[in-house]
């Protein structure tokens, strides 16, 4: 099943996707302690607020509506998601990443653990986080795509509802890059969990390009890496032409690194006997 991605990882024709799920290895705080964050600053009382079904992005809203302003949130994330240099070095998950050398990752982390991995692997790289940084792409220098925003510009930052509202439209600058880079190349997403609307909507959006374009078949094989067999998701992705990726013998806490392990292994003695 991973021939067609080995192959276009080799052929530098694959373009990573990295979710939250990739900074969790490494010890980033979950969603939920954002909230609890949140909640405390603002003096809320969550058990008032439960079955409410008020998730961070709402909570963000109301911080960015009761404060003026998301820079105290950004500043707060950015001291608290910030992993030493010397977890992200042994980083299995991270070294892994680097030596698949993927000519553009694509990543709707707001943390700088890529780009510090990327240093501390001797790898160069170039990080785009607006329009103004994609003149800054040089041939065969990888591409570190903030999709969702980084904590160096607070304007970037995709993390309240109307955030994540506007970025639906499809039209900014990184999503016009998006749909350019990815309408020739393989995607392999890892680290997301299939709940997040922003990305499902993205797939989607990809699937509607290809089909409305009458040349479907021709379409790259894309992939998602599940920590959890479902089949109900399956099906979904399945239908919108993703393969979905799963290590059905592996503890959901090692699978990601066991997956990226398995396909280092096959892309480079792929190379060797090249």
């Amino acid at each position: 099943m991973l021939d067609d991605l080995v192959a276009a990882i080799r052929r530098k024709q694959a373009i990573l996707f990295a979710g939250a799920g990739v900074s969790m290895t490494v010890g980033l705080p979950s969603w939920s302690t954002l909230v609890e964050h949140i909640a405390a600053e603002l003096k809320l009382d969550l058990t008032d607020l439960q079955g409410a079904d008020i998730n961070h992005l709402t909570l963000a809203e109301y911080y960015r509506f009761k404060q003026g302003s998301i820079g105290p949130l950004r500043s707060w994330m950015d001291r608290n998601w910030t992993i030493p240099e010397e977890a992200l070095k042994s980083s299995r998950v991270h070294e892994l990443i680097c030596r698949l050398d993927f000519p553009i990752v694509y990543t709707t982390n707001f943390d700088r653990n890529l780009e510090t991995a990327f240093e501390l692997h001797g790898k160069d790289y170039v990080k785009i986080v607006n329009a103004k940084d994609i003149a800054l792409v040089s041939e065969g220098v990888p591409q570190i795509v903030k999709y969702h925003g980084d904590f160096d510009d607070d304007g970037s930052i995709v993390i309240a509802e109307t955030d994540y509202l506007e970025r639906l439209s499809f039209e900014s600058p990184l999503d016009i890059k998006f749909r350019a880079d990815a309408l020739g190349k393989t995607i392999l997403f890892i680290g997301y969990s299939m709940s997040d609307l922003n990305i499902r909507f993205l797939l989607h959006r990809l699937w509607k390009t290809w089909a409305g374009s009458g040349y479907e078949r021709d379409r790259p094989q894309s992939h998602v890496f599940m920590l959890r067999p479902n089949p109900v998701e399956q099906a979904v992705l399945e239908q919108w032409g993703l393969q979905v990726l799963t290590e059905r013998d592996c503890a959901p806490e090692e699978a990601l690194e066991v997956f990226l392990a398995k396909l280092c292994e096959a892309v480079e003695k792929g190379e060797e006997s090249g």
